[in-house]
């Protein structure tokens, strides 16, 4: 049996950052156990699966486009994987494989230590598969309102369907509909890709206005690390914070799965971010 490894899959996934956080939290720990991305593109799963078993792999974190393709293939789900329906965490162990989904609950850290959770009521900007993770996590962990606004509405209804509580509303993302529920939130947060770089931008920040003075922008974009959504916030005295945090967070989480015992989170958190720097990622 060759020596045990961690992976991360996706296609693409060869600019993935899960190698450097992964590498730096394993040395800090001082241990040997290589991490590296694999391609496996769409429908390759079925193929991937039992090389990783012949080739010791204990545990992967996943990427797109699989994280919905694994749910059905999991001996073992958690929690937030089966309420999100999808898994960005593996672990193959006693033969059997055990999905998890690290997104939501890496949020609710960044939130915690921004101070800007917990919180009553909240705007989710998108309703892709970042945006299912948080909204459903913020849901189950106190929110009484969390309202998902998309460009596309159906998207939107069906991501509030697949919460039971009925505390997730689908809305427009109009400018109006944006100042009118931002005017009754304390935060909001964005899952989408506008202003990253090449992706486009948000084409009026007025619904900023309509926060209260103690409200919080929490955008999962990373790269750039000030987006203008966040330079905008701030701005208007509002506290802000980027998707770095929630990064490290749900990474440090997978791997204490991988790992199957609790870490020092922010010691492994700050190993990370620090190995990041360096990398000049």
């Amino acid at each position: 049996m060759s020596a045990p490894m961690l992976q991360v899959i996706g296609d693409p996934v060869l600019h993935s950052k899960s190698p450097v956080i992964h590498a730096a939290m394993l040395a800090q720990l001082g241990l040997d156990i290589p991490y590296t991305p694999h391609v496996v593109p769409k429908g390759g799963l079925p193929d991937y699966l039992p090389w990783a078993r012949a080739h010791n792999v204990i545990g992967f974190n996943a990427t797109m486009p699989h994280k919905e393709d694994l749910v059905p293939l999991m001996d073992q789900l958690d929690e937030d994987a089966g309420r999100i329906g999808a898994v960005n965490t593996v672990c193959l162990r006693g033969g059997k494989l055990l999905g998890y989904n690290t997104d939501g609950a890496g949020c609710l850290i960044a939130l915690e230590q921004a101070g800007l959770w917990p919180r009553d009521r909240a705007v989710v900007l998108g309703a892709g598969g970042a945006a299912k993770a948080v909204a459903l996590k913020l849901a189950a962990c106190g929110a009484r309102q969390v309202w998902v606004c998309n460009r596309t509405p159906a998207k939107a209804q069906a991501l509030a369907a697949a919460d039971p509580s009925g505390i997730l509303t689908p809305a427009s993302f109009s400018l109006e509909t944006l100042t009118q529920l931002c005017a009754q939130a304390q935060l909001v947060v964005n899952c989408t890709n506008l202003g990253m770089a090449g992706c486009g931008q948000f084409e009026n920040f007025s619904f900023l206005d309509a926060l209260p003075g103690d409200a919080g922008v929490f955008d999962l974009i990373y790269h750039p690390a000030q987006t203008q959504l966040l330079i905008q916030a701030r701005a208007r005295g509002l506290r802000a914070c980027n998707g770095l945090p929630m990064l490290l967070h749900q990474a440090v989480l997978a791997l204490e799965y991988f790992l199957d015992r609790p870490l020092d989170r922010e010691k492994m958190a700050r190993a990370a971010a620090a190995a990041l720097d360096r990398s000049g990622q």
